[in-house]
């Protein structure tokens, strides 16, 4: 197995994890419940009653009825975590393909590792984010809504995750099969 192999499948998990991880946080399926009698649905931007979609803002909880004021903090942060773990995986595909690009001319900096580093910032991002939402909503939404569950977008989420953190692995693997090579080699 060459570095070249693990840069190839650093970025092919790199570009699956950005994807789902922008499908994830702009979707409206993070969870589903029963209101009234019929089902909704609530990604990070929206709630859907029926087929109708709704922005969430602060009046959504007492639009609802449901008191949930005091969790917008946390998903404020869910939101801006999301964001932050996208925007590193996209850094750490620029570096990535740099990285694969021009190979041999390692600055003091190594691009692969800069790659490797971003891709586990975006994966500790995207645990906080889930991590986060996931203790809002089995302490908060949980005990509100009797027939609830966590939906695709969730789940595309924890996909993404962990996407990201074997791009992460691909990266150091391949920064560390150079440095053995680079020290190795005579001089």
């Amino acid at each position: 197995i060459t570095m070249y192999s693990f840069m190839g499948g650093g970025l092919f998990c790199a570009w699956v994890g950005t994807i789902l991880l922008v499908v994830s946080t702009a979707t409206d399926h993070w969870m589903q419940y029963r209101l009234s009698g019929s089902l909704a649905h609530q990604g990070l931007w929206r709630y859907c009653l029926g087929s109708k979609c709704y922005l969430q803002t602060d009046s959504i909880g007492e639009a609802l009825g449901q008191g949930l004021g005091h969790a917008w903090a946390y998903w404020n942060a869910t939101r801006a975590f999301m964001i932050l773990s996208s925007l590193c995986a996209t850094s750490g595909i620029i570096m990535g393909i740099l990285a694969l690009a021009q190979q041999p001319s390692f600055a003091r900096l190594s691009r692969p590792f800069s790659a490797g580093i971003m891709f586990f910032a975006s994966t500790f991002f995207v645990l906080l984010a889930l991590a986060m939402y996931t203790g809002v909503t089995v302490s908060f939404l949980g005990r509100r809504f009797g027939d609830w569950r966590f939906s695709w977008s969730y789940i595309v989420g924890w996909v993404a995750l962990l996407m990201t953190f074997f791009a992460g692995i691909f990266y150091m693997c391949a920064y560390r099969m150079h440095e053995c090579r680079r020290l190795s080699t005579p001089r």
